[in-house]
């Protein structure tokens, strides 16, 4: 039988305001994995999210009575401009609902179209009962952002799209998933017209409310989800979207943050476009089950969703972009405590881009090493990385993986050293190559002990050292005619009231 929801994604109303994504190829990440990878680029809709097709056509359907009412919604933004062009568009009310935690440029795009923003609560789920509330007490018509078929069939209307588009030649479509409405109204249109594409939904690990319901046969409810990909964070799937998911999605696969990160980047590549963590759901998606297969030869497609991404959000996104896409690897190295001990340790390592390099005296016997580095061939790599090092005697933690230590060590090697005498601090500058720290290293030299070192690379053409050398005051000026010789930028920080407060003896 037919199901009904093919006639509602045929009949529905979105192009007075959506328009016809394009897919467009994506030939770096397609080389890099061997399989034909194409974007479906719902972030180029006008409010940058593919949310405003069920939205449109929820409202463009509600009688003139209903309509007059003016409509609320609960969302945690992309739903919300939905909502609130479609309302424009209508010439009617709209208020709208948001977590107090969502990103300042969703509150903003709201506002500008017009919506009467209420923040209230700190997820999607307190959004969504004070919106009910509201329903109640304003007599107003309640647009929900999954749980609705006329909003799922809008979204419903990619599917055909992407069949017109590729002629139905895919082996498998990868589709995030919040409450379902994306994935359940394409699900139910590509599996009729073409039964043997996979259809494959992606979720963050902090937020798998579909995965779990699977699983359990029934619509769970999950205590907490996380935040980082808002555009996804709903502890409980829709009723709808969870039958129409259970009858027609293949699987569901489970990623986290430094995986939403690394495909951000991969979309970025491609694209020169910024997607948010949500939109970049399906390519991470995607690229983990590419690996876990071993596809070769596939044709694949991701709906890149949307592209609602506070910018200050980008500086987790760029820390942890190299982690997740296995480009940089985190090591904590013990070394001994002696004038030249660092030059040796990067010997080892040899031209890998250092990416960063923590260190504070300890002791007068071992010093403790942060260090990443950047990896051009993945985990096997870093592995033979760490091998090497420990057949050099070093004792050797792989960080890559260890979350507080990315999230938070990284970030707090230092701190005063006990017995530190004779410490000058200085901020060198140069220029940022392959092996580029390895010869700063050796032209500082062996006959000076380096009691502090930070070093971090930020993609700009000058690389930045904070470095303590340990020189006696009888040495001081010859130590100064050692550094003017280097012809590096140098400024002495030793008075600085940084180093005094938090670093110095």
């Amino acid at each position: 039988m037919v199901s009904p929801y093919i006639e509602q994604i045929l009949k529905a109303r979105v192009y007075d305001v959506a328009i016809e994504s394009p897919l467009d190829h994506a030939p770096r990440l397609s080389r890099r994995i061997d399989n034909d990878v194409l974007l479906k680029r719902e972030d180029l809709q006008p409010v940058f999210s593919f949310k405003l097709r069920g939205a449109y056509n929820r409202i463009a359907k509600l009688s003139e009575s209903a309509a007059q009412r003016g409509v609320v919604c609960a969302s945690a933004g992309n739903h919300a401009q939905g909502v609130a062009l479609a309302a424009r568009r209508r010439r009617i009310k709209a208020v709208i609902v948001m977590p107090q935690t969502t990103p300042r440029i969703k509150v903003q795009a709201v506002d500008d179209l017009g919506g009467e923003v209420v923040l209230h609560g700190d997820d999607y789920d307190t959004a969504f009962e004070h919106a009910l509330e509201l329903v109640r007490e304003r007599n107003m018509v309640f647009v929900h952002p999954f749980d609705d078929p006329d909003v799922i069939a809008g979204q419903g209307t990619i599917a055909v799209e992407l069949a017109r588009q590729t002629g139905g030649h895919l082996d498998a479509v990868f589709v995030p998933i919040g409450g379902g409405g994306l994935i359940g109204g394409m699900s139910v249109y590509l599996k009729y017209l073409y039964p043997g594409i996979r259809i494959i939904g992606v979720e963050p690990e902090d937020a798998a409310g579909m995965f779990e319901s699977l699983k359990a046969g029934v619509r769970v409810t999950l205590e907490r989800v996380g935040l980082f990909a808002d555009g996804v964070a709903v502890k409980r799937v829709g009723e709808q979207t969870f039958a129409l998911c259970r009858q027609h999605v293949d699987e569901v696969v489970l990623l986290d943050n430094d995986e939403i990160c690394a495909a951000i980047q991969d979309v970025f590549e491609d694209t020169r476009s910024i997607v948010e963590p949500a939109g970049a759901l399906a390519v991470a998606g995607l690229k983990k089950v590419v690996a876990r297969e071993h596809w070769r030869g596939k044709r694949l497609a991701a709906v890149t969703s949307g592209a609602n991404v506070n910018f200050d959000r980008l500086r987790y996104v760029a820390e942890r972009a190299d982690l997740g896409g296995e480009r940089e690897a985190l090591l904590a190295v013990t070394i001994a405590e002696r004038p030249g001990s660092f030059r040796q340790f990067c010997e080892i390592l040899g031209r890998r881009s250092i990416t960063e390099f923590n260190y504070r005296f300890e002791s007068a016997e071992a010093a403790h090493v942060f260090v990443s580095f950047g990896l051009a061939h993945g985990r096997g790599e870093k592995d033979s990385v760490v091998q090497a090092l420990r057949g050099a005697g070093y004792a050797v933690t792989d960080m890559s993986e260890n979350e507080m230590a990315k999230l938070h060590v990284r970030y707090m090697i230092g701190g005063r050293a006990r017995g530190i005498r004779d410490e000058l601090l200085y901020r060198f500058e140069f220029p940022e190559r392959p092996g580029a720290l390895l010869k700063f290293l050796e032209a500082i030299g062996s006959r000076w002990n380096i009691s502090l070192f930070h070093y971090r690379n930020q993609g700009t053409d000058y690389g930045r050292v904070l470095a303590g050398i340990q020189v006696p005051a009888a040495e001081r000026d010859e130590f100064l005619q050692h550094l003017n010789a280097l012809h590096y930028e140098y400024a002495d920080e030793t008075a600085n009231p940084a180093y005094r407060m938090f670093l110095g003896a």
